[in-house]
C-alpha cells in the first residue's frame, strides 16, 4: 500500500494511495489528525489536489447545507472527481467531470480547480457557479500561476494567460478568454515558465517579471512595466547556457534557477534588484552549475513523476531547495540548496522502508505568541506510512555554517550503495552479455526467493550515463549528514 503522491495546503495534507486518498489536518492542541478517507476508487489514482481555504461552499444539491470548507480532487485517466470536506471530515460529492483526454496536471488557483493536458485542453471548475468548463488551446508545454492568473507556455512559442478571478467568458461563444501575452523571438516552444510578482505589484498586476525556458535551451526574462500596461512585456535578459530543452525555471527575489533535460543540469544566477524590481546594474551574475541526477526505472508507475518532483521548493522570497531522489527504490533523499547545490541534509527513513513520494510544505505557525511558520518535508513510504521532517531546523543549521564534509549530491561511495539493489545490465537475452554486479545478482536471488520479483531495472540511457561520466558530487570522503526528528503517521484503513 504505497503512498503515491502527497500534496499540502495550509495546515492540511492529502496522501494518495492506489485506490483512495486520505486527508490529515494540523491542530495546535493535538498535532496531526486523520480527518477524511475517500471511497474506494476502481481506477488507479494518478493526480491529486487540495484546497484548504475555500470558505463555506455548498454542494449544489437540494437541501444540503453549505458546510464544506475544503476541497479535495483526484484524477484518473480522463476523469476528475471532486469532494467537499468539512472541518469534521464530513464528505460532500461535488461531481465527476470528464476532460476527454488524460489529465496530466491537477491544481487549484484560488477557489477554481484546473485540469490540464499537454495536448491543449483546459478544464476549469468554478466554485461560485459550480460549472465545469473545457477549453481547447494550443498544445501546452509548461504553465505557472501567480495570484489569480494562470500562464501557459505553449508549443507555438507564445505565452498565454487566463484570469481565474474574473473567470471571463467570451460573449460570442461562451469560451474562456485566453489572451496572448508574449511571443518568443525565435518561436521556440516554451518548455518552462516562472512568474514573479514584485512588492510593487498591485491587484491589477502592474509590474510582473516572467522567466521562461525554451526547447532550444534558451532562458529569457521579460518584464511588464507600470508604464507599459496594455502592451506586451519587454525582453529583459537572455541566457544561452543550456544545450538541451529547459525543463524547469524559477525566478525568485535573489536568484534565477534553470534546469535542463540533460540529467537535470542546473544553472543559477544572482538577481540584482533596486527597490524590489529587477535591475541591469550590475546585472545577473552566474552563481553555480550542478546536476540533480535522478535515475529512472524502466517502467515507472504513472503517478511517479507527480509524487517525486525534485523542485525547487520554497517561497520566492525565501531559500529554495531541491530534493534529490537518486534512484526510484531508496530510503533516503538528498536536500540541496537551489542557489548553489550545496547539501543541506540527508533524510533517511526511520524504519528503512522505501520512500515512494515526498512533498515540501510550509505550515502556518501556532496561535501561540512568537510562533513562526515552519517548513517540513513529508515523505510517503512503501509501508503506507507518512514521515515528517523538520526542514526549517536543517536550513538554520546550514545557514550558520555548521561543518559538513560533503558539499553536494551523493559521493561515489554513497552512489554505489544506492545502486546496490539495481540491475545495471543493458541486455537480458540468453546469450552471453554484460552481467549485473554481484550485489545485484544477490539482491535478485533474495528478491526472487522471497517475492518472485526481479530487482528493479534502470533505463539504458541511465546505465550509459553512469558508465561514461562521474556524477556531480563532493569530495569522496565519508559523508556526514544531519537528520531531522521524524514524526511517523500511520496510514488509515480504507473502509
Amino acid at each position: 500500500m504505497r503512498v503515491r503522491i502527497i500534496k499540502a495546503h495550509h495546515n492540511w495534507i492529502v496522501a494518495a494511495y492506489a485506490h483512495f486518498v486520505a486527508c490529515y489536518r494540523l491542530k495546535d492542541s493535538s498535532g496531526w489528525q486523520h480527518v477524511f478517507t475517500s471511497p474506494h476508487i476502481e481506477c488507479v489514482i494518478e493526480r491529486v489536489a487540495i484546497n484548504a481555504k475555500m470558505g463555506q461552499q455548498g454542494s449544489g444539491g437540494a437541501g444540503e447545507p453549505a458546510t464544506s470548507s475544503k476541497m479535495v480532487a483526484i484524477s484518473y485517466g480522463t476523469q476528475v472527481r471532486l469532494w467537499g470536506v468539512s472541518e469534521d471530515g464530513i464528505k460532500i460529492n461535488v461531481g465527476t467531470f470528464n476532460l476527454h483526454v488524460r489529465v496530466e496536471y491537477l491544481f487549484f488557483i484560488g477557489s477554481q480547480l484546473v485540469a490540464l493536458s499537454p495536448t491543449g485542453k483546459i478544464g476549469v471548475w468554478h466554485a461560485m457557479t459550480q460549472h465545469w468548463q473545457i477549453q481547447d488551446v494550443v498544445p501546452i508545454a509548461s504553465f505557472d500561476s501567480a495570484g489569480s492568473f494562470l500562464l501557459l507556455g505553449c508549443s507555438n512559442g507564445s505565452i498565454y494567460y487566463i484570469d481565474m478571478q474574473k473567470f471571463p467568458l467570451r460573449m460570442k461563444d461562451n469560451d474562456l478568454l485566453v489572451t496572448e501575452l508574449y511571443r518568443d523571438p525565435s518561436n521556440d516552444p516554451i518548455t518552462a515558465i516562472s512568474v514573479y510578482l514584485t512588492p510593487k505589484t498591485s491587484l491589477c498586476g502592474n509590474w510582473i517579471e516572467i522567466a521562461y525556458g525554451t526547447s532550444s535551451g534558451t532562458v529569457r526574462v521579460i518584464v511588464q512595466h507600470p508604464e507599459t500596461v496594455g502592451h506586451a512585456p519587454q525582453l529583459f535578459q537572455t541566457f544561452t547556457v543550456h544545450q538541451s530543452p529547459v525543463t524547469k525555471v524559477t525566478l525568485s527575489e535573489k536568484f534565477l534557477v534553470s534546469v535542463c533535460s540533460e540529467y537535470s543540469h542546473v544553472r543559477t544566477w544572482s538577481v540584482t534588484r533596486f527597490r524590489g524590481m529587477i535591475s541591469t546594474q550590475p546585472g545577473s551574475t552566474p552563481v553555480a552549475s550542478f546536476k540533480i541526477v535522478s535515475l529512472d526505472e524502466v517502467e515507472p508507475n504513472i503517478s511517479y513523476a507527480a509524487g517525486n518532483d525534485c523542485g525547487p521548493y520554497g517561497e520566492q522570497d525565501d531559500e529554495q531547495v531541491f530534493v534529490q531522489k537518486v534512484v526510484p527504490e531508496t530510503d533516503q533523499l538528498f536536500v540541496r540548496l537551489a542557489s548553489n547545490g550545496k547539501r543541506v541534509c540527508v533524510i533517511r527513513a526511520v524504519d528503512g522502508t522505501t520512500i515512494t513520494s515526498f512533498c515540501v510544505h510550509e505550515c502556518e505557525g501556532s496561535s501561540r505568541m512568537g510562533s513562526r511558520p515552519r517548513r517540513f518535508i513529508f515523505t510517503g513510504h512503501s509501508s503506507g506510512a507518512i514521515q515528517m521532517w523538520d526542514l526549517t531546523t536543517a536550513l538554520d543549521l546550514a545557514a550558520k555554517g555548521e561543518p559538513t564534509k560533503v558539499l553536494g549530491g551523493p559521493t561515489p561511495e554513497e552512489l554505489l550503495r544506492l545502486l546496490d539493489l539495481f540491475d545495471l545490465s543493458n541486455s537480458h537475452c540468453s546469450t552471453p552479455c554484460i552481467s549485473p554486479c554481484p550485489s545485484a545478482i544477490l539482491a535478485a536471488s533474495i528478491s526472487q526467493t522471497s517475492s518472485g520479483a526481479a530487482p528493479p531495472r534502470l533505463k539504458a540511457s541511465n546505465v550509459a550515463f553512469l558508465a561514461q561520466s562521474s556524477m556531480d558530487a563532493g569530495p569522496s570522503n565519508d559523508a556526514t549528514s544531519r537528520r531531522a526528528n521524524p514524526l511517523p503517521t500511520n496510514p488509515p484503513s480504507n473502509q
